[in-house]
């Protein structure tokens, strides 16, 4: 007998073996396409080094709309329609969990709004919020003009490095939409201190002596002590603002760790994918002189309305500059600087009859959305005109879409409009390296942030 009951416990663990063999191939079949690359590595590399378009259309090409590969050390599905985009975005978002590299999450911090999902993420996103509507940013109008004055002025006559310039203009205006103004913060350790802390967004998480992962951590903890500082002064004086950090001092649930990762995520979010779409508004309008002189136009009118009271941009004048509108659209997509998001499934996903494994993540490519011919005719020609009509829903994605989109893309959008208008009625520019190529950072720049030269072109004075 003990035998036979041996002879039946193999068979047993035999036939599970099996049922595990063939479950697993079952589900190997119905995975989308495509291959997964070096092993561990996969197929990192090859994404963030070459050309976005070309990485994706390849595999595009041979494999159809979703494609898996491997992506910094994670199986993931990259997925290039729109009825995908708006299933992991919007209708199942709830299957879709923010996901980012771990250096990035402890530089920043978790307790920001975008690694977050569920309750908490609806609450800090609800505050948020009314720290970026309309009624909010109308009242920051004069002081961006101010810092667009400035850095423009800084400019003149000097050869300059636009990507690093505009950083510090979004980086300003970030921080100041974020805490405002405060006397007992010198904003050039400020800067200094947000940059060594960046350095490391992209690095490994190595927190150890010597590595830039630990520079970058020591940055964070003195940047942590500025803003907190912050908040106690509020605190002993009593004030109270609608900016960011004042908004979250009102919920007196949040800790003070809570309060300033989304500070700090705030100004991350603000400052180089603003910096880099303004990059590149530049060198578009430099290489289309008939839009850029009707842009030009647009502006001067503004300008000479307000001539004889030399009064500054309104909120309204930022409102009626439809051109405008229009190349900053035909920018954004053109450019397409967040070619991606990362999202992870919570649980396994059934899509187009492929399966989408849970853990793996899952990328929906805006690139390859906003240069799909069938959608947007022509993709590589730069035609603000076709945003004369509102594009189809989830063909323009810039700022994302659904509970995770980007709060702050009305700003970012203001900011352009400041800026262009003083460039344009002020100044001239020429490119120092006009055919230069692009770089990835990972998101795509011109080549050495675009060096270039900017002289003043009206006699009167900045105001």
């Amino acid at each position: 007998m003990g035998g036979v009951g041996v002879w039946l416990s193999g068979c047993i663990i035999l036939l599970y073996v099996y049922y595990l063999i063939q479950k697993s191939l079952a589900r190997s079949r119905r995975l989308p396409p495509g291959t997964m690359g070096w092993p561990v590595i996969g197929e990192t590399m090859k994404f963030y080094t070459r050309h976005p378009n070309l990485f994706f259309s390849s595999k595009q090409k041979r494999y159809g709309e979703i494609v898996k590969t491997r992506i910094l050390g994670y199986p993931a599905v990259m997925m290039a329609t729109p009825e995908a985009a708006k299933l992991v975005l919007v209708t199942q978002a709830h299957l879709f969990k923010p996901s980012y590299p771990i250096s990035k999450e402890k530089l920043i911090g978790r307790s920001a709004v975008f690694f977050q999902h569920g309750t908490y993420h609806q609450r800090i996103r609800h505050h948020l919020q009314s720290c970026f509507g309309p009624d909010v940013i109308r009242d920051s109008v004069r002081e961006i003009e101010e810092k667009a004055l400035r850095i423009l002025a800084s400019w003149e006559g000097r050869p300059i490095c636009t990507f690093a310039e505009l950083k510090k203009f979004s980086f300003e205006v970030g921080f100041l939409l974020s805490c405002g103004v405060d006397d007992q913060v010198d904003k050039d350790e400020l800067l200094q201190t947000y940059r060594a802390m960046e350095q490391g967004y992209n690095s490994m998480a190595i927190n150890l002596p010597g590595t830039k992962f630990n520079a970058s951590m020591k940055a964070r903890k003195h940047l942590h002590s500025i803003i907190f500082g912050m908040v106690e002064r509020r605190r002993a004086r009593g004030i109270v603002k609608p900016d960011v950090l004042g908004t979250l001092m009102k919920d007196e649930t949040l800790s003070s760790t809570q309060i300033t990762d989304n500070v700090i995520g705030v100004v991350f979010a603000a400052q180089d994918t603003t910096a880099s779409v303004m990059t590149w508004l530049v060198k578009y309008l430099s290489g289309n002189p008939t839009i850029l002189a009707d842009v030009k136009a647009e502006h001067e009118e503004i300008r000479l309305s307000k001539s004889a009271t030399n009064a500054g941009l309104t909120y309204a004048d930022t409102k009626n500059m439809p051109l405008t509108a229009r190349v900053i659209s035909e920018t954004l997509r053109s450019a397409t600087v967040l070619s991606f998001t990362f999202r992870e499934a919570i649980a396994d996903v059934e899509y187009n009859g492929y399966l989408i494994p849970k853990g793996w993540k899952v990328l929906p490519l805006f690139r390859n959305i906003h240069h799909n011919p069938d959608i947007f005719p022509d993709p590589y020609k730069f035609d603000p005109s076709r945003f004369e009509k509102q594009p189809k829903p989830n063909t323009f994605l810039p700022f994302g879409n659904g509970v995770h989109s980007c709060l702050g893309s009305e700003l970012a959008k203001l900011e352009m409009n400041i800026f262009i208008h003083h460039l344009v009625t002020k100044f001239s520019w020429e490119l120092l390296e006009p055919k230069s190529g692009v770089d990835y950072r990972p998101f795509p720049i011109p080549k050495d942030g675009m060096p270039m030269r900017v002289y003043r072109t009206k006699l009167n004075e900045c105001r």
